[in-house]
């Protein structure tokens, strides 16, 4: 039985501190963390600012290095960069409790990160290891659930994966459409401009971890 836990962590015990203070409208999104020759590599969509003035800021911020620009969509954009100060504390404290970051979302300089435990004892181990290294967090809910739809395993979060799965039930994806952007963010109950930020990000992801790392079938004669 998972465990999924979810914390507020103030934004100078974890990453971009200095960018969210100085830009108290902007959101972003950690899309997922790939380990590299031991630096920490997040991949993250940026939106609610300007996009140059975003850059300007973040090339200043001693919390990441190497900062780039991957694509750009209608209202976020994708960047990767490496993690330096403060972040490596906070994700190795999930791994060495065999934890798994789901999600992450910055804005007005608070993170708030979802984790999966396998249990509760991974879930003690990473408090403990948490207070020793004196990381800062609230754990604002805890649940538990025996069989979780999230479809993390081709790279959705549990949000991206509702809201793909609501617009196929509702037929946005049938041609011609039989229900409109609007109406699947009305069952949602969300925005539409939110509704697109997920489905965009769940495209991304689905594509990311399927057809990206599979090969192609061998056409038959």
């Amino acid at each position: 039985m998972s465990l999924f836990a979810e914390f507020h962590v103030p934004s100078a015990d974890f990453a971009l501190f200095e960018t969210l203070d100085r830009l108290p409208d902007l959101v972003v999104e950690i899309d997922r963390v790939a380990a590299a020759d031991e630096l920490l590599t997040p991949y993250f969509w940026v939106s609610a600012v300007e996009i140059d003035e975003f850059e300007a800021v973040a090339e200043g911020d001693p919390s990441i290095e190497d900062l780039r620009r991957l694509d750009d969509f209608e209202s976020a954009s994708l960047y990767r960069a490496t993690w330096t100060e403060n972040v490596d504390t906070m994700v190795y404290a999930s791994t060495q409790a065999g934890a798994t970051i789901l999600e992450a979302k910055g804005q007005h300089g608070v993170w708030d990160i979802r984790i999966r435990f396998d249990d509760r004892d991974p879930l003690e181990a990473f408090q403990k290891y948490a207070q020793r290294f004196d990381i800062s967090f609230d754990l604002v809910k805890l649940y538990e659930t025996e069989h979780p739809r999230t479809g993390s395993q081709y790279g959705l979060t549990e949000k991206q994966h509702e809201a793909l799965n609501t617009a196929w039930e509702l037929g946005y994806f049938e041609e011609p459409r039989e229900a409109t952007l609007a109406e699947v963010a009305a069952e949602l109950d969300i925005t539409r401009q939110s509704l697109s930020q997920r489905l965009r990000r769940g495209h991304h992801a689905l594509v990311a971890n399927t057809i990206r790392v599979t090969p192609l079938a061998a056409e038959k004669a």
